[in-house]
């Protein structure tokens, strides 16, 4: 049998994989079982931030294997508090608690915000996107996500972004924990909510004494040209969830509070038996050391080309997101574009309607006009 046969058998069927199976790369470049060589712009949906087996990731994460895999959160281990210390300091939050995923780290900002006053209502926005665990589930503002798994989580309420009347209702008709939004919707479509809003929920969270909570997971950790999307914003969270791009292609999830919240949860409060595992905080590591300034420069560069390109292009209505984290809206249907590039070795996403892309924080300029050409020509 296959790897894709075998594969099919065994493997439970949760994903519409696409027809090609990658056993190897380096940087933005991925190879099939085949031999093909792709162009990757979807690093993992938005996870390896340095691409394919990038050395100075290889060697923290080889170096922390060979001293200690992993141990029980009942002892220190020096690659954790080293990295809620880089996180803290690059964000001025005040403490950090490590997960596995986003979804995780979602679940902790729920728990923050319920116990911080002891209110139980969390405001999400509709059309988006916060995980798969039923209670992250239940934040998702998008009803087609819920149909099969009811009852679900009490205690959410939807609004929609940038109605600042709805928002003003919810706060008016419940007793509000906290608001959790995303700064870009990227499942809902890769849709940036408008600055007025977000500074009206900010607003709003401070006059009630409720949590500001920003979902980075997919936002965070360069992937926007800001460590952390929020700080396009001007905005100054109470919590913020965060993980793919933070571990460079290991499981890590984080949730960062700030100095309000940071003695909300104490012993026995939340737990993660994975959470903080050395080697994972060590990828983590090496990742956030290298989110500087000179590195954002080329993100916010890389960005302006690929918006300068495909802007105005054949078969384009109209290209949307921030950083290196992109939708396109096309003429023909975003499957059959993304299906076609992958033809001609270029490897992108959809997001709802569009075409996503999420390259390597890192791409050569090189191999991303000559991805983008491919995708002009399969537009067109």
């Amino acid at each position: 049998m296959s790897i894709k046969e075998i594969d099919k058998e065994y493997v439970a069927g949760t994903y519409g994989r696409f027809p090609v199976e990658i056993v190897s790369g380096k940087g933005s470049k991925v190879y099939d079982e085949n031999g093909k060589e792709y162009i990757d712009l979807t690093s993992g949906i938005g996870v390896t931030s340095f691409g394919i087996a990038d050395d100075l990731w290889q060697k923290a994460v080889t170096e922390q294997i060979s001293k200690v895999q992993h141990m029980s959160n009942l002892f220190y281990t020096e690659p954790c508090a080293k990295l809620a210390k880089m996180l803290c300091e690059k964000t001025g939050m005040s403490k950090v608690f490590f997960c596995n995923s986003g979804a995780e780290a979602n679940e902790c900002a729920i728990k923050v915000a319920r116990k911080y006053k002891g209110r139980s209502t969390i405001v999400t926005l509709k059309n988006s996107f916060h995980g798969r665990t039923l209670t992250t589930l239940s934040a998702t503002g998008q009803e087609h996500y819920h149909e099969l798994f009811q009852p679900l989580t009490p205690g959410f309420d939807y609004v929609e972004a940038g109605n600042i009347e709805e928002l003003k209702k919810a706060f008016n008709e419940n007793d509000v924990a906290g608001v959790l939004m995303e700064c870009i919707q990227g499942e809902g479509g890769v849709v940036p909510i408008d600055k007025e809003f977000a500074k009206s929920v900010e607003k709003l969270c401070c006059d009630n004494d409720a949590l500001l909570m920003i979902d980075e997971v997919q936002t965070g950790n360069g992937r926007t040209g800001k460590m952390y999307a929020y700080m396009n914003y001007d905005l100054h969270p109470d919590v913020v969830s965060t993980a793919k791009g933070l571990g460079g292609g290991l499981p890590i999830g984080a949730v960062l509070m700030s100095e309000k919240v940071s003695k909300v949860l104490g012993p026995g409060d939340h737990g993660s038996t994975f959470g903080g595992n050395p080697v994972s905080c060590a990828a983590a590591l090496s990742v956030v050391s290298r989110i500087d300034d000179e590195l954002l420069s080329e993100v916010d560069k890389k960005s302006k080309l690929i918006f300068d390109t495909l802007s105005g292009a054949k078969g384009v209505e109209n290209v949307t997101g921030l950083g290196l984290m992109i939708g396109i809206k096309t003429e023909k249907p975003a499957k059959d574009v993304v299906n076609a590039c992958i033809e001609k070795g270029v490897l992108c996403l959809t997001a709802k309607d569009k075409v996503r892309l999420l390259p390597a924080l890192n791409i050569k300029e090189e191999d991303l006009m000559k991805a983008l050409e491919v995708i002009k020509e399969v537009i067109a």
